[in-house]
């Protein structure tokens, strides 16, 4: 029985917290590819400064690590901090709140179990 518990506690983490590896310098400086980044399931709206992980509006099985810049209404502004390299709402409009999936709650050095190709 106490198995049991822990491999439900353990289910519950994994869908309200996630490891990222960053792949992409679009988020440079403060995003570095290679990093970690700990995520955690939406729960409140983004505001502007979060760091919102989203699916690509454009490509659905692409995932997008971005700076959410302002928000009008349920849609947001997100941007990448390195503008060169970044797809973002410059590129594809405004998204929708509810395409945010994760908001970053820290990062680390090294590459952990669930990578995320962003651009």
């Amino acid at each position: 029985m106490c198995s049991d518990s822990v491999h439900e506690v353990a289910r519950l983490v994994e869908f309200l917290v996630r490891r990222i590896i960053v792949e992409n310098a679009s988020m440079l400086p403060d995003f570095v590819p290679g990093e970690r980044v700990t995520a955690i399931r939406r729960w409140r709206h983004p505001r502007p400064g979060d760091v919102v992980v989203l699916r690509d509006p454009r490509d659905a099985d692409h995932w997008l690590l971005k700076r959410c810049v302002s928000r009008v209404g349920t849609r947001l502004d997100v941007r990448g901090d390195n503008a060169g390299p970044s797809t973002d709402s410059r590129a594809f409009g405004l998204v929708e709140e509810a395409s945010v999936s994760w908001i970053v709650l820290s990062k680390r050095s090294s590459a952990g179990p669930h990578a995320l190709t962003e651009s």
